[in-house]
C-alpha cells in the first residue's frame, strides 16, 4: 500500500486507502478494520495525507516531515488518548519548530493516532516521486487533484456555453 493512496475522510475517524474515486464519490478501505465503504463527496471531504501541511515557526512543512521526525526520534510515542500536555511535550522534543499556537492539541493527537495506524500497517511514509504540477496518463488516474477533495473541482471541467443570440424586433419600414 502506498502512502499517496492514504486519505482522511471528514466525519469518519481513522485513515483510509482510496480504492477508487469519481467526481462525486469514492470507495475507501479502513486501515484499522479493513472494512470497505462508499463515501459521497456531497457529505464528506477527502484529504490526502500527502497534501496536508503543518504550521511551523518558519515555512509550513508537509506532514511527511513530522512523521519522519517521529520515526527517527528516540522519544516514546505517547498514546493518542494521552492528555494534551503530554502530547505537546512530546512534539516539543521531536519537532520543536512546530507552531504550537496554531497547531491545536486535537491536531497533535490526530497525528499521533495516524502515525500509529501507518506503522501498524507497515506503510512506507514518503512523498510520491512525481511533482504535483506534472500530470501524466498514469498519475492522472492514480493521483487526485491538488485540492483537499479527491475529485477534481467541477468548475475546472465545465466548458462555458457560447453566447446566446438575442433576438431583437426589427423595425418595419
Amino acid at each position: 500500500m502506498d502512502y499517496n493512496k492514504i486519505v482522511s475522510v471528514t466525519g469518519l475517524g481513522g485513515l483510509y486507502e482510496l480504492i477508487s474515486s469519481k467526481t462525486d464519490s469514492g470507495i475507501v478501505r479502513s486501515l484499522e478494520d479493513n472494512s470497505t465503504k462508499f463515501v459521497s463527496t456531497r457529505i464528506h471531504s477527502f484529504s490526502h495525507l500527502e497534501s496536508i501541511e503543518v504550521y511551523t515557526v518558519k515555512d509550513n512543512v508537509n506532514l511527511v516531515e513530522i512523521f519522519k521526525a517521529m520515526k527517527e526520534s528516540k522519544e516514546a510515542v505517547p498514546d493518542a488518548k494521552a492528555d494534551a500536555k503530554a502530547i505537546r511535550l512530546y512534539f516539543e522534543k521531536v519537532y520543536p519548530d512546530m507552531d504550537f499556537e496554531r497547531v491545536y492539541a486535537s491536531d497533535m493527537k490526530k497525528m499521533v493516532k495516524w502515525f500509529d495506524i501507518l506503522v501498524k500497517n507497515n506503510i512506507d511514509i514518503k512523498q510520491s516521486d512525481a511533482p504535483e504540477d506534472e500530470v501524466t496518463a498514469e498519475t492522472a488516474v492514480k493521483k487526485p487533484a491538488s485540492s483537499a477533495k479527491a475529485a477534481p473541482a467541477k468548475s475546472a471541467t465545465v466548458k462555458s456555453a457560447p453566447p446566446k443570440k438575442i433576438n431583437t424586433p426589427r423595425k418595419m419600414a
